[in-house]
């Protein structure tokens, strides 16, 4: 099992690698996107059948 110390340190070059933004603002502003995209149609009630 990889120290806890090492793998953070790896997960924190990763995002600075990947430019993530740590920033309140940017947070909601993508909180913001994600909400406003609504949900698809609801599956058809009576159906038994495990999705695919």
């Amino acid at each position: 099992m990889a120290d806890s110390g090492e793998q953070l340190k790896r997960f924190k070059e990763a995002a600075r690698e990947l430019e993530c933004d740590e920033s309140e603002a940017a947070f909601e502003d993508k909180l913001r996107r994600i909400a406003k995209v609504k949900p698809g149609p609801e599956p058809k009630a009576g159906n038994d059948e495990a999705p695919e």
